[in-house]
Protein backbone atom coordinates (compact mmCIF):
# COMPACT_ATOMS: atom_id res chain seq x y z
CA UNK A 1 0.00 0.00 0.00
CA UNK A 2 1.44 3.41 -0.90
CA UNK A 3 2.17 5.94 1.80
CA UNK A 4 0.59 9.40 1.68
CA UNK A 5 1.95 12.87 2.20
CA UNK A 6 0.38 16.05 3.52
CA UNK A 7 2.16 19.03 1.99
CA UNK A 8 1.52 22.36 3.64
CA UNK A 9 2.52 25.91 2.83
CA UNK A 10 1.72 28.71 5.19
CA UNK A 11 2.46 32.25 6.17
CA UNK A 12 2.39 32.71 9.93
CA UNK A 13 0.97 36.07 10.94
CA UNK A 14 0.67 35.51 14.71
CA UNK A 15 3.68 33.57 15.99
CA UNK A 16 2.40 33.29 19.55
CA UNK A 17 -0.94 31.85 18.45
CA UNK A 18 0.80 29.51 15.99
CA UNK A 19 3.01 28.19 18.83
CA UNK A 20 -0.20 27.06 20.56
CA UNK A 21 -1.08 25.05 17.45
CA UNK A 22 2.42 23.58 17.18
CA UNK A 23 2.35 22.60 20.84
CA UNK A 24 -0.58 20.26 20.09
CA UNK A 25 -0.13 19.24 16.45
CA UNK A 26 2.85 16.82 16.75
CA UNK A 27 1.07 14.59 19.28
CA UNK A 28 -2.05 14.48 17.07
CA UNK A 29 0.07 13.58 14.03
CA UNK A 30 1.93 10.84 15.91
CA UNK A 31 -1.28 9.40 17.39
CA UNK A 32 -2.63 9.04 13.83
CA UNK A 33 0.49 7.19 12.66
CA UNK A 34 2.02 10.19 10.90
CA UNK A 35 5.41 11.80 11.10
CA UNK A 36 6.93 15.13 10.15
CA UNK A 37 9.52 14.96 7.39
CA UNK A 38 9.84 18.73 6.92
CA UNK A 39 8.80 21.41 9.38
CA UNK A 40 9.98 24.83 8.33
CA UNK A 41 13.66 25.32 7.75
CA UNK A 42 15.55 26.81 4.87
CA UNK A 43 13.98 26.67 1.41
CA UNK A 44 14.77 28.00 -2.04
CA UNK A 45 12.68 28.15 -5.19
CA UNK A 46 14.62 26.37 -7.92
CA UNK A 47 12.04 26.62 -10.72
CA UNK A 48 8.80 28.49 -11.19
CA UNK A 49 7.42 31.37 -9.19
CA UNK A 50 6.26 29.59 -6.02
CA UNK A 51 7.52 31.56 -2.99
CA UNK A 52 6.23 29.78 0.12
CA UNK A 53 6.99 31.40 3.45
CA UNK A 54 7.06 28.10 5.36
CA UNK A 55 6.62 24.49 4.23
CA UNK A 56 5.80 21.30 6.13
CA UNK A 57 5.65 17.75 4.81
CA UNK A 58 4.10 14.91 6.78
CA UNK A 59 4.03 11.20 5.91
CA UNK A 60 1.24 8.78 6.83
CA UNK A 61 1.04 5.02 6.28
CA UNK A 62 -1.79 5.43 3.75
CA UNK A 63 -4.01 7.97 2.04
CA UNK A 64 -6.96 6.75 4.09
CA UNK A 65 -5.10 7.18 7.39
CA UNK A 66 -4.01 10.70 6.45
CA UNK A 67 -7.57 11.61 5.51
CA UNK A 68 -8.87 10.10 8.77
CA UNK A 69 -6.32 12.18 10.68
CA UNK A 70 -7.43 15.38 8.97
CA UNK A 71 -11.14 14.67 9.37
CA UNK A 72 -10.85 13.30 12.91
CA UNK A 73 -12.00 15.07 16.04
CA UNK A 74 -8.49 15.29 17.52
CA UNK A 75 -7.04 17.27 14.64
CA UNK A 76 -10.23 19.30 14.28
CA UNK A 77 -9.64 20.54 17.85
CA UNK A 78 -5.95 21.19 17.12
CA UNK A 79 -6.85 23.13 13.95
CA UNK A 80 -9.05 25.40 16.01
CA UNK A 81 -5.92 26.58 17.85
CA UNK A 82 -4.51 27.76 14.52
CA UNK A 83 -7.46 30.04 13.74
CA UNK A 84 -6.21 33.57 13.16
CA UNK A 85 -2.53 32.57 13.36
CA UNK A 86 -1.81 32.45 9.62
CA UNK A 87 -2.34 34.70 6.64
CA UNK A 88 -2.84 31.50 4.64
CA UNK A 89 -2.52 27.77 5.29
CA UNK A 90 -2.72 25.56 2.21
CA UNK A 91 -2.65 21.78 2.55
CA UNK A 92 -2.74 19.07 -0.09
CA UNK A 93 -2.94 15.30 0.40
CA UNK A 94 -0.93 13.26 -2.11
CA UNK A 95 -0.66 9.51 -2.44
CA UNK A 96 2.91 8.27 -2.83
CA UNK A 97 4.14 5.46 -5.02
CA UNK A 98 3.94 1.85 -3.83
CA UNK A 99 7.02 0.57 -2.02
CA UNK A 100 9.26 -1.60 -4.23
CA UNK A 101 8.92 -5.33 -3.76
Amino acid sequence: MPVAYLIVEMNISDAERYREYMAAAPAAVKAAGGEYLVRGGRSETLEGDWQPHRVAVLRFPSYEEAKAFYDGETYRQVRARRAGATEYFNMVLVEGVPAPV
